[in-house]
């Protein structure tokens, strides 16, 4: 994993930290849409610090409780931007909706441990074998967490279509673990906390951290349709993130960066002191979608082949 100085200086030579802000005529107005993970952080940064404004977009954030509806939001054109997990956005893609990405959300990492599999007390799951038979939410079917989790299953030796998965968004996860109408769910902080608090559930594993260092848990994307009717918009959003991910690894902004994740996902003080977050990746790769179609494709998710060289916006 690259260390702090090393991130902050690929970071640094985007074109943000160089150029002056994208011209337009006027704001362009753009509905972002994301869910309650810190995975977003960087989109969060520069709305607060006005990394978007000085480029003239005006964006505004919109939550969405289940991630796996953002690709629809965008064919509607109730969003120009959303946060899916890569998962869901390649489904969208195979499925026949003409998405691209113009931006990329956090990155998975071998230290963070602030998402995994929570069991209810009385259910017995300690392991994945454990998981076979019984009920376990997931905040978006397709979604990274479930697909993640059905990789580490498989990887454990278990199958996962004897695992009776159901789609529930991330605030109501305690209240499906206490009313015992589940048996377990795959969840992330702040969420995952607060169950493990309350009483309502335990960790039975920090699965998580079988991943391998720097894929995207978050994508940011567009309809192409959009992006070629908006170039300016498009690059202006892109360069704001970046600009806001090199100001999330300096340490003297850490207080910062926190209080705007605060803001956006409503975290108490307390708990917002706890939440991991997630290192930035503003720039998608071919080689990070790559690792991303290959395990969809173990899991049988994908109907067509998939060229993504066509879905990065450059």
């Amino acid at each position: 994993m690259m260390n702090r100085r090393n991130l902050l200086s690929a970071l640094a030579a985007g074109p943000v930290c160089a150029a002056l802000p994208a011209r337009a005529q006027s704001d362009t107005r753009i509905l972002f849409g994301y869910t309650a993970v810190s995975d977003f952080a960087s989109v969060f940064v520069a709305a607060e610090e006005g990394y978007f404004k000085k480029r003239h977009l005006d964006v505004e954030l919109k939550f969405i409780p289940l991630n796996s509806t953002i690709p629809a939001a965008l064919q509607s054109d109730s969003l120009q931007i959303g946060g899916p997990t890569p998962s869901v956005f390649l489904q969208a893609v195979d499925g026949g909706l003409d998405l691209v990405l113009v931006a990329g959300g956090g990155l998975t990492s071998k230290t963070l441990t602030g998402f995994g599999l929570v069991a209810r007390p009385g259910s017995g799951i300690r392991g994945p074998q454990d998981c076979v038979g019984k009920k376990i939410g997931v905040p978006g079917l397709g979604a990274f967490l479930h697909v993640t989790f059905r990789a580490w299953l498989k990887g454990q030796g278990v199958d996962y279509r004897q695992v009776n998965f159901v789609e529930a968004a991330f605030p109501q996860h305690g209240d499906l673990l206490r009313g015992g109408s589940i048996d377990a769910v795959v969840t992330a902080d702040p969420f995952m906390s607060r169950i493990t608090e309350s009483g309502a559930g335990y960790v039975a594993s920090y699965y998580s951290t079988f991943l391998p260092e720097g894929n995207h848990t978050i994508v940011h994307a567009a309809k192409r349709e959009w992006v070629a009717k908006n170039p300016v918009a498009a690059r202006g959003f892109r360069e704001a993130v970046q600009e806001a991910a090199a100001f999330m690894v300096e340490p003297k902004n850490a207080a910062k960066v926190r209080a705007s994740i605060g803001k956006y996902i409503k975290l108490p003080p307390e708990v917002l002191a706890k939440v991991q977050i997630s290192p930035p990746g503003p720039l998608v790769t071919d080689r990070q979608l790559t690792y991303w179609v290959g395990l969809m494709k173990d899991q049988e998710m994908l109907k067509t082949s998939i060229d993504v060289a066509k879905l990065v916006v450059r």
